[in-house]
């Protein structure tokens, strides 16, 4: 189970996590069997779990972690969605964090 922001409970559904990622590598040079060991990451997270539940910020943190190393492009597209950027300041911000670290 996942316990969303709302505090509501929710069952994973690895496809869905997979189709968030695939539209997030959109055009991407990402190998699919990249995003589905990314999808078997989160699913070892939450069999490490007591009572196999997980926050849904836990996973979002794990993923844009594995995005962030992957592939900075889809980690932006992941990130502006998960972190529900609201104008474009978001995004130049995030952009220049990236830069930042080259």
């Amino acid at each position: 189970m996942v316990i969303k922001k709302d505090g509501k409970r929710q069952s994973f559904v690895d496809q869905k996590l997979l189709r968030g990622l695939l539209k997030a590598c959109e055009k991407r040079p990402i190998p699919v069997v990249e995003l589905e060991a990314i999808v078997e990451g989160v699913q070892n997270l939450l069999q490490q779990k007591p009572g196999k539940e997980i926050e849904g910020k836990e996973i979002g943190k794990y993923i844009m972690k594995r995005l962030h190393d992957l592939d900075k492009v889809a980690y932006v597209r992941f990130a502006s969605v998960y972190r529900e950027f609201k104008d474009v300041a978001e995004f130049k911000r995030e952009l220049e964090k990236i830069l930042k670290e080259k």
